[in-house]
């Protein structure tokens, strides 16, 4: 519980993706205030600030994560800062929603859940996607038997980002495909395959000679079922959300399973009939919100928690070094 029975969340940088992810769906939300914001450019942060209607300027992180009226901070900065940032807020006390990926790399990830179990704090990977009743709904027929004993999972999540001065493609920010699209595209397998896989091989494209453009793994789960994930953000294949999932009975196929908002739908097909079924218009992100709300403020389950992270960092590394990459590092 917080002090107010309100969550009043600090946002660390004035990111791209918070209106998107956080101060619209709060917006909606009584139980939710987003009250402060803090920025390394402190005429960034004011002038975010008056656009989005935050009361609290603070000059620095910092500042933010040590103020008394704040429960609970966003933390949407580049990869390589996340571990560092989500340790600081948890040190001053404070319940933490963190930008995937959770960390740089799976030493980090099982740091940071150590200190998250000791504080007793709510700290939860944004894989928004996981809170959707898509995401929800396909597990259920999974789990149902429904498609028979699991064959095989692909799942992908490619899109076009040709500006190479993007932070995303920055080895120093822990930048790379596989980290920024690829977390998804391996956390949907773990999900839908119901457990970690074992990495067999994988396949990089290269903007340079440490940063995948693009990736292809190759996956093996401990039930003996297979997988591949696939993703990108510069190759052939500009715009795919994709996964599917086959059973010795049939198929489900997900399309826009991160954002199904957008054109979503889940369909279903076995020997003698098909079906598709479509979900609510309402944004991942808001179901995300709800569920992040309900765990500070009511203790309620938190599926996407640091254990849960340090499985996925864990095969985003065996996947670099199945490639030949470095692993990437805190910055």
């Amino acid at each position: 519980m917080t002090d107010t029975g309100v969550l009043r969340i600090g946002i660390l940088g004035a990111a791209r993706i918070a209106p998107t992810a956080l101060i619209k769906p709060a917006a909606a939300d009584p139980g939710v205030v987003v009250a402060a914001v803090a920025a390394r450019d402190p005429l960034r942060a004011r002038q975010f600030a008056d656009k989005h209607g935050i009361g609290t300027v603070y000059n620095g992180y910092d500042e933010l994560i040590a103020a008394d009226d704040i429960d609970a901070v966003y933390n949407p900065l580049p990869n390589g800062l996340h571990g560092r940032w989500t340790r600081a807020a948890l040190a001053a006390g404070k319940h933490v929603l963190c930008e995937k990926p959770f960390t740089a790399n799976a030493a980090e990830a099982r740091e940071i859940a150590d200190l998250a179990e000791d504080s007793g704090r709510v700290v939860m990977e944004a894989f928004h996607y996981r809170y959707h009743p898509m995401t929800r709904r396909a597990e259920e027929i999974i789990a149902s038997g429904e498609l028979g004993k699991l064959v095989r999972v692909e799942t992908t999540l490619a899109f076009p980002l040709p500006k190479f001065s993007d932070i995303r493609y920055n080895y120093g920010l822990a930048g790379g495909a596989l980290m920024d699209a690829g977390c998804y595209a391996i956390h949907m397998a773990r999900v839908f395959g119901g457990e970690t896989p074992e990495v067999v091989s994988a396949q990089a494209k290269l903007r340079d000679p440490r940063i995948d453009r693009a990736m292809t793994a190759e996956l093996r789960f401990p039930s003996g079922h297979t997988g591949r994930i696939s993703c990108s953000m510069w190759s052939s294949e500009l715009l795919r959300i994709s996964a599917r999932i086959v059973g010795e009975r049939g198929e489900m196929k997900l399309f826009n399973p991160v954002a199904p908002q957008l054109f979503g739908k889940l369909s279903v097909r076995l020997a003698h009939n098909s079906r598709a079924e479509r979900f609510p218009r309402r944004t991942t992100y808001a179901y995300q919100l709800d569920a992040f709300a309900d765990a500070v403020l009511r203790g309620g389950p938190v599926p996407t928690g640091p254990r849960d992270s340090v499985e996925n960092m864990t095969v985003i590394d065996a996947i670099y070094r199945a490639a030949g990459l470095p692993l990437r590092e805190p910055s």
